[in-house]
């Protein structure tokens, strides 16, 4: 089966690509599919996150494995695409660039048969230039309403001055 592919760049103005690929294909082959689209060298870290409806992140599938003594962490060349995106899961999230923290919304749109004759991965529809800068992002966390203000309180009596090196 073929999945057509909306991918949206977090951002205020409207930067898209729509791109179709074999749901065979892996996520490395969709990651390299996404870079051409968008015009990236493709040489830098990235990620892919599964999400649920209202795009919060969860588990990470990795381009490579960086831990030292390996781990569980899921690669992309070892997950395939219809393994994390369905149409009960249509939702993930891309990170290119872990500096630059370039991000985009990953949306299957549409599943629909392999038409002979034609090439995938393809990109069917371009719209907006990518910046020269990633958007601006804003890393907030919502106030924690379980902290203890007698913490504070008790916080005086703990004696760190006497005991600073």
């Amino acid at each position: 089966m073929i999945y057509k592919i909306r991918i949206i760049l977090d951002a205020e103005e409207d930067i898209f690509r729509d791109v179709e690929i074999e749901d065979s294909n892996t996520l490395e082959e969709f990651h390299n599919t996404i870079t051409q689209a968008f015009g990236f060298e493709g040489s830098e870290m990235a990620s892919f996150y599964t999400c649920d409806e209202e795009w919060n992140q969860d588990e990470e599938i990795a381009l490579f494995d960086m831990s030292e003594n390996g781990s569980d962490i899921r690669l992309m060349n070892e997950t395939i695409l219809d393994d994390v995106l369905t149409e009960d899961n249509p939702k993930m999230i891309y990170v290119y660039d872990f500096f630059s923290m370039w991000t985009f919304f990953v949306e299957l749109a549409d599943v629909v048969d392999k038409e002979d004759g034609r090439t995938y991965p393809n990109v069917l529809f371009s719209f907006g230039e990518l910046p020269d800068a990633p958007p601006e992002k804003n890393f907030e966390s919502k106030p924690s309403t379980e902290f203890d203000d007698d913490f504070l309180d008790s916080y005086d009596d703990m004696d760190f001055d006497e005991n600073w090196n």
